[in-house]
């Protein structure tokens, strides 16, 4: 599995999980890192400070990509001011788009959102747009120049789980870039899931930031996404209606 690379606009990672931003948390962060072997992690500008002594980035060792996002945004050209002051304050290129005007249910403006990632990869930004799963969006968001899609399991927050599955389902059969589940997974269960069926790898932050035992739940979640990882690519077994036995003891019994 040394092989296995999570490659994202050129990029390579050996960690399928990435920590998402939404419940910041100084104790998750470590966690993530040392239990979870997170490898990129998100950060919300909006957020970067905790309070006046303390800021997220002190936080966040070398050698870990960061993946700011445009959280607050509610337009494109909002969503594209706030990649750009990220990038020169020293955040990279990587961004991760959110364009949200939706303040009840927080779902994300595809059409908004396919054209920040235009405007964006054109000047030279890895762009992963988080989205409603929606194949025509998720084709625009391709021609558009994006590095990944990350499609919503559930809503934000939530940990109500594979909500989305059938529409997951098709855009990891139908799209040709990475599929990144974001938002929504509840359960180390759900994020093995997830991945058995072929995404390319799962962010997570509530399920793990609002854990009894937040090491502990990192490093579940990181055995999660390897099993499902390695079960998508060993080939699941076939499923049929009537029982079959595995050994060729029927003779016996019969």
């Amino acid at each position: 599995m040394t092989n296995d690379k999570l490659i994202i606009g050129g990029h390579e990672f050996t960690s399928r999980f990435i920590l998402g931003s939404g419940k910041y948390n100084l104790n998750l962060i470590e966690a993530a890192i040392k239990n979870a072997g997170a490898q990129i992690i998100t950060l919300a500008l909006r957020r970067a400070n905790t309070d006046s002594n303390e800021n997220i980035l002190d936080y966040i060792p070398k050698g870990i990509t960061l993946l700011p996002n445009t959280s607050g945004a509610r337009t494109a050209d909002e969503a594209v001011r706030i990649a750009r002051l990220a990038r020169e304050i020293g955040c990279g290129n990587f961004i991760k788009i959110e364009v949200i005007r939706d303040s009840k249910y927080l779902l994300p403006d595809n059409p908004e959102t396919v054209k920040a990632t235009e405007i964006l990869a054109k000047e030279g930004f890895i762009v992963l747009p988080y989205m409603y799963p929606d194949l025509n969006t998720a084709r625009d968001l391709v021609n558009a120049g994006a590095a990944a899609v990350m499609p919503l399991a559930a809503p934000i927050g939530s940990n109500k789980g594979l909500v989305t599955k059938e529409f997951i389902k098709i855009l990891i059969e139908e799209i040709s870039l990475p599929i990144i589940v974001d938002a929504g997974i509840g359960r180390p269960s759900q994020a093995c899931e997830v991945m058995e069926m072929g995404a390319a790898a799962v962010m997570a932050n509530t399920a793990i930031a609002t854990a009894g035992d937040i090491p502990a739940m990192a490093e579940a979640f990181s055995k999660a996404i390897q099993a499902g990882r390695t079960a998508y690519l060993s080939g699941l077994g076939r499923v049929i209606d009537n029982a079959s036995a595995s050994s060729p003891l029927t003779d016996f019994l019969n």
